[in-house]
């Protein structure tokens, strides 16, 4: 499948502002960039790097007054393959050493917290995929979606407890529940096809049977195609939108995700 995936973001800075952006999508197994634009409004110098977790970060000064972030991509998508089948759990001496990080209780996944609750919410679950399944239909169940509330990311300990949240609320929660269990987990931000209303979504991902398994946890029967732009621990390291000194509101944000012939 060949989607065209997109975000627009139009700001007004009282001042110059540093601004870290995650906006641009890489290739991987399941993901190929075959073209794409980035645009600045007016133009400044940019720079762009490769973070910790493998992300494509641009770094820039916006200008004082109006400055458009125009970031567009054709991706093409592979099957999904992430239907898992009871996927055993990989003890943790036999993980990978990249997948080591994402044991760890993060800021915004307190898993040190949660080990009763995962346990009683997998009880008589055969270890692996089949507990990272119970712990994401269990979340979609106990929280309710608020696509309006908070947008400032709370933890999944603050989520539990308040009953609704983001999706990355969620995907926290989800996170934080698989790390408790000593399974590997880590969120994803990007993009998901015919997601209403539409803009940019956060979920899971789960390693089991010796790879990474895709989880939602908001959308769990949402069986569409998506791209990612972005993976780290929690939301402190996936933010498409970071910037420095006095606060900036975007004042404007399209987010959009169409099919492509072909």
């Amino acid at each position: 499948m060949r989607l065209e995936v997109g975000c627009i973001i139009e700001l007004e800075c009282a001042q110059p502002t540093p601004l870290l952006l995650l906006l641009r999508p890489r290739s991987g197994a399941h993901q190929w960039i075959a073209r794409e634009s980035y645009s600045l409004t007016p133009q400044v110098p940019a720079t762009e790097y490769l973070d910790g977790f493998g992300n494509l970060c641009q770094r820039l000064v916006a200008p004082t007054g109006s400055f458009r972030i125009e970031s567009r991509s054709e991706v093409i998508v592979a099957p999904s393959e992430d239907e898992g089948q009871g996927e055993v759990y990989v003890p943790v001496e036999a993980l990978p050493d990249d997948a080591l990080l994402y044991l760890i209780p993060s800021r915004f996944c307190e898993s040190d917290r949660l080990g009763a609750r995962a346990n009683e919410i997998t009880w008589g679950r055969a270890p692996g995929y089949d507990q990272v399944a119970a712990i994401s239909r269990w979340v979609h169940s106990r929280l309710r979606y608020l696509p309006e509330s908070d947008p400032m990311p709370i933890s999944a300990c603050e989520a539990l407890e308040r009953g609704e949240g983001v999706c990355r609320d969620f995907a926290h929660l989800g996170i934080a529940l698989c790390r408790s269990l000593t399974i590997p987990a880590r969120m994803v931000a990007g993009y998901l096809q015919d997601l209403e209303p539409m803009d940019l979504h956060a979920w899971f991902e789960a390693y089991v049977g010796g790879r990474w398994y895709t989880f939602d946890p908001t959308h769990p029967d949402q069986n569409k195609a998506r791209v990612i732009l972005a993976l780290g621990r929690d939301a402190a390291d996936v933010p498409v939108f970071n910037q420095f000194g006095p606060p900036v509101t975007p004042s404007g944000m399209h987010v959009f995700v169409r099919e492509m012939p072909g």
